[in-house]
């Protein structure tokens, strides 16, 4: 019995058209900026890569998602010059642990795919959002500090929760928990037809 190969021509064509996807997406959320939120869509390929491939291409477009943050103008202008080796690291642990999570949760649930597809939805923005917090009470506490002293906030937490990373954790997990089990239905919907062709 020939033992099935992990990487296949599908699964690498379609992680390089989700690559492709998430630069784009990263590209445009990083210089469409309205006042109150950063309009980011890249955590949708990362979810669904999770979802169709697991943890290791759901890891791996988390990396590039969190190269292409790292990179962007305001990660290097703002949290950079706070801590360079906190920026790092909170870039690339956070959407690369999500991804990897993701894949495993799905992997999980293998009789129950649209159940799973949710979970990791949810999983992909929640853990994302989780450890910027982490690292952001850790590395950029003085970012929070100025908000709090210029009478915007109350408080370490308010600044954080609702200065930061609220109004981006509402869009994120509504947007791409919506958005990605639907596009996980059609893409198995296509592949169901194209068997039976």
């Amino acid at each position: 019995m020939e033992k099935k190969r992990y990487f296949n021509t599908r699964m690498i064509a379609t992680t390089g058209i989700l690559t492709g996807i998430e630069i784009v997406l990263q590209i445009i959320g990083n210089y469409i900026n309205p006042s109150f939120a950063n309009i980011n869509l890249s955590l949708i390929p990362i979810a669904l890569g999770a979802i169709l491939y697991g943890p290791i291409v759901g890891g791996f477009l988390g990396l590039v998602c969190g190269v292409m943050v790292l990179v962007s103008p305001s990660t290097m202008s703002v949290f950079f010059t706070l801590s360079p080796v906190g920026t790092v690291f909170a870039c690339l642990l956070k959407t690369t642990l999500a991804g990897v999570i993701a894949g495993f949760v799905m992997k999980l649930c293998k009789q129950r795919t649209m159940l799973g597809s949710i979970l990791a939805s949810i999983l992909v923005p929640t853990i994302n959002t989780g450890i910027f917090c982490i690292f952001a009470v850790i590395f950029f506490k003085p970012l929070l500090d100025s908000m709090v002293a210029q009478g915007t906030f109350h408080d370490t937490f308010g600044a954080l929760f609702l200065g930061m990373v609220g109004v981006n954790f509402i869009f994120e997990i509504i947007s791409t928990t919506i958005l990605t089990p639907s596009l996980y239905k059609i893409i198995e919907h296509n592949r169901s037809a194209y068997r039976y062709q």
